[in-house]
């Protein structure tokens, strides 16, 4: 299961949901990021990739879909 793209939500409501409450969003999700990453997408991203809990391929899936949301 993708832990991004899961749960019925689509992605206008998942970039909505995120941004009024990222550590929510992330925690629904089951992905463990540190509280001081909050404000840093970034470092969510890498912590995310280096400890496994997502793939760079979901990663490049994630750039690929919102590079087709903006058109």
């Amino acid at each position: 299961m993708n832990p991004f793209f899961g749960g019925g939500m689509n992605v206008a409501q998942m970039l909505q949901q995120f941004k009024a409450n990222p550590m929510q969003m992330l925690m629904q999700r089951r992905l463990n990021v540190p509280q001081g990453m909050m404000n840093d997408p970034g470092a969510i991203m890498n912590h995310l990739l280096q400890t496994g809990q997502i793939s760079q391929s979901q990663v490049d899936r994630a750039y690929q879909m919102a590079r087709n949301f903006r058109g």
